[in-house]
């Protein structure tokens, strides 16, 4: 796929983001697209031929910033720092709304019923997030920051899960802070 998408296609991606966040999967159409735009369901499809192409697009738009984000992160930043910077991302999203539920762990939650091509993307996001983790609490290591009870590996997967299931504690108890909490017994445990 075309990395640089046009102003309308770029529109209807950030827009179909907004609504995986909020609905899920199967929960928005492309007639939901055509009335917040303004824009004739044939001139999506002129766009995006298939729902499936749309939100592949999406969430390889997330994957490219996470990406951007990380290298950026990487370079000279405490291993604790980039950590904080992560979960800080994700307590500001959930605080003003922007962004209340990572669409990637939306989209996870409706695995069996996605098309293959969605759900390698999705899988993609969780390797690459995962592998990022691993570096950062690798780098922790070595700096005297992060103590692991368990591989850096392990203990990647075992964050993101913290993570994520703030994200879910904080959005099934409608309270923000919640998530906060959950993150802050998260960095009390791995800290030296």
């Amino acid at each position: 796929m075309n990395t640089a998408l046009s102003d309308t296609a770029s529109k209807l991606v950030g827009g179909a983001a907004q609504l995986i966040m909020r609905v899920g999967y199967n929960g928005f159409s492309y007639a939901d697209l055509s009335e917040r735009f303004g824009i004739r369901k044939a001139s999506i499809h002129h766009h995006f031929p298939s729902k499936v192409d749309l939100v592949v697009a999406v969430v390889e738009q997330a994957r490219a910033g996470i990406r951007a984000q990380s290298a950026a992160l990487e370079e000279g930043s405490p291993a604790l720092d980039q950590l904080r910077f992560y979960t800080g991302y994700w307590e500001r999203c959930i605080m003003d709304q922007s962004a209340p539920f990572c669409l990637a762990a939306v989209l996870a939650a409706e695995f069996p019923g996605l098309p293959e091509e969605v759900a390698v993307s999705v899988r993609g996001h969780f390797v690459d997030l995962g592998k990022w983790l691993e570096r950062l609490l690798e780098l922790g290591v070595k700096q005297g920051a992060v103590h692991l009870e368990a591989s850096p590996e392990v203990e990647a997967q075992a964050f993101m899960a913290t993570v994520y299931g703030a994200m879910l504690a904080a959005r099934a108890f409608d309270d923000p802070e919640r998530f906060n909490v959950i993150v802050e017994t998260l960095f009390r445990r791995i800290r030296t």
